[in-house]
This record gives C-alpha cells, sequence and structure tokens, in this order.
C-alpha cells in the first residue's frame, strides 16, 4: 500500500478511536487494518498507537505523525485540485449535503457568498438530518459535523466547534446546579442520536479528563427538537457554543459545569473519493472555515470583550 493510504488509515484509526471502526470506514478488516498501523510504525520505526480493550490513542510519536500526516494529505488534496484548477473553471452542478442548522446558520450564507464571486457555478444545496452516501447519492461535498456514520468515499476533518452544556436556569433552579461531572447523574441529557454516549461523556479540566455520568432523558435527531426540549426545562444538552451565545448571553439559557470543558464537535469534509477533491471543494471550504473562524473570534469577542480590544 502506498505511503498516503497508511498515513490515511492511522488518521482514520485515531479520528475513530478504534481499529474495527475505522476498518469500516475503509472497507477492509480489523486484521488488514491492524497490518497497515504495523507497516506504517515499522516504516517510521516507532509505535504509535495505545492499543487498549476500549480503543486506541496516539503515543508521543503518534501525536507528531498524525498532525505532519493531516498537514501531507491536506496538502495533497489541494495540490490534485491545483491540478484540476488548470483544466477545470468554476463552473457547472456542485451539489452539496449537510444537516439542517448546520446549513441553514453557517454553511448556506459561505454558499450564498460562494455563489455571487462564481456566478457559473450553479451550487444545489441539500439539507437533511441523516447521513447521505456521497458515492451513491451523486453529491460532491458533504460536511457533517460529530458523526460520519457508514458511507463509501474520502472523508477529512477540517475544523472543531467548542461545545458547551448548556440548561434553562429554571430547570437548574428545579433539579439543583452540578458542581462535579458526577452530579450530573441528577440531571436529564437531552442527546442527539449521533452522539449515543454509552452512559457517561468525558469532560475536561485543567487537562485532566473526568468520566462524566449521562442519565438520557430524551432522544432526538433535530436539533431544533433538541433545543426547544431544553427550552421547556426538560433537561440539558451539548451543542456547538457559537449557536447558543445569544441564548446565553441573555440568560435564557446557563452554562452547566461551566469550568470544565466537553468534547469539541468535529467537522468533516466528505467527497466520493480523494481523486475528486477539485478546486469547487476548496473554495467552499475554505470558505467554511474563514466563516467558522470569524464566528468563533465574535463568540470570544461577546464573552470577553476585554480581551478582544487588546487584541
Amino acid at each position: 500500500m502506498d505511503r498516503l493510504g497508511l498515513l490515511e488509515s492511522f488518521i482514520i484509526a485515531l479520528d475513530e478511536g478504534s481499529l474495527n471502526r475505522a476498518a469500516q470506514r475503509r472497507g477492509i478488516s480489523q486484521p488488514a487494518m491492524s497490518l497497515q498501523i504495523k507497516q506504517l510504525e515499522t516504516l517510521l520505526g516507532h509505535e504509535l498507537l495505545h492499543r487498549t480493550s476500549t480503543g486506541v490513542k496516539p503515543t508521543r510519536p503518534g501525536e507528531l505523525v498524525y498532525t505532519q500526516a493531516q498537514g501531507l494529505l491536506s496538502g495533497y488534496d489541494l495540490m490534485c485540485a491545483e491540478l484540476s484548477a488548470l483544466k477545470e473553471s468554476l463552473s457547472g452542478t456542485f451539489r452539496v449535503n449537510t444537516s439542517t442548522f448546520f446549513g441553514r446558520i453557517i454553511l448556506g450564507p459561505v454558499l450564498l457568498e460562494v455563489n455571487q464571486t462564481y456566478p457559473d457555478l450553479n451550487i444545489v444545496m441539500k439539507l437533511e438530518d441523516r447521513l447521505v452516501d456521497v458515492l451513491r447519492e451523486n453529491v460532491d461535498l458533504a460536511i457533517r459535523s460529530g458523526t460520519l456514520g457508514d458511507s463509501d468515499g474520502a472523508a477529512r476533518k477540517i475544523a472543531q466547534m467548542e461545545t458547551v452544556l448548556f440548561a434553562t436556569p429554571t430547570y437548574l433552579d428545579q433539579v439543583g446546579r452540578p458542581s462535579t461531572p458526577e452530579d450530573l447523574k441528577r440531571l436529564k441529557f437531552i442527546q442527539h442520536h449521533e452522539d449515543q454516549t454509552g452512559g457517561f461523556f468525558p469532560l475536561t479540566l485543567d487537562g485532566v479528563e473526568y468520566q462524566a455520568p449521562v442519565h438520557v432523558g430524551f432522544t432526538a435527531d433535530d436539533p431544533d427538537l433538541i433545543i426547544r426540549a431544553v427550552a421547556n426545562h426538560t433537561g440539558y444538552a451539548r451543542a456547538p457554543r457559537l449557536f447558543l451565545d445569544e441564548a446565553l448571553l441573555e440568560g435564557r439559557f446557563e452554562e452547566v459545569l461551566p469550568a470544565y470543558q466537553p468534547q469539541p464537535k468535529d467537522i468533516y469534509a466528505v467527497y466520493p473519493s480523494r481523486h475528486s477533491y477539485d478546486k469547487r471543494h476548496e473554495v467552499v471550504v475554505t470558505a467554511l472555515l474563514e466563516r467558522i473562524e470569524a464566528l468563533q473570534q465574535d463568540s470570544i469577542a461577546r464573552r470577553c470583550p476585554a480581551t478582544a480590544i487588546m487584541a
């Protein structure tokens, strides 16, 4: 197998946290995935993964390889995009898929701006709260957050969004505000169907990870419904901070365990194959990353105006 392929398998293994799930994404067996990781370790002369009963984590050399490999694969994709740009103009139909909530708030405005800049590009945007198969459903680019699911095609993690636990002040008055992760077992968690917790989810404080117990009280696949459930004082939920800034500042929602940091939500670009990534993909992904960065900076400025002035 080519070296880029080995690096891609290694990245997928760490993104998934499991060799079995990574093998499923690659469409190969778990022993074949293990063999690819061993081949890469032999090639580089370092052990890259800690293998445990609960999954895999990077060694210190593995962390270095993960960071550098992402840059290498991104550079390779960009090179392919620039080669395609030599013979392709930004025109034709470009089909984009993402979730309803993410599309309305973030990706939709990005695509409108891209369409104004490149009027010959016919962007077809579809919003649906399911994991489409980009290859079988003729989608050029899917932007997904959190979970990739089982589908053919190539995927690349392009960003992360800070998340928070949130509830209404009324609900927290009723059940009592938790002061430690262990206290969360008293509260009802409103869960997105993609974020199956298995009874616990990790929270970090000062670099130390704590496994917080989770009592699931409601599960839905519609982010709007989850937010409505929280607003009706049903329980607490987890969501990207930038989606909640206004409600948190106005006091409609309150952050739960604000000293602890939940896991960020990963953002992925998914396309039919590594070689299908062209200038159209690069333009959209670059514009999307710029918008996410701007929204996150605005979020920091609203929460810490003194810091923003000093910056």
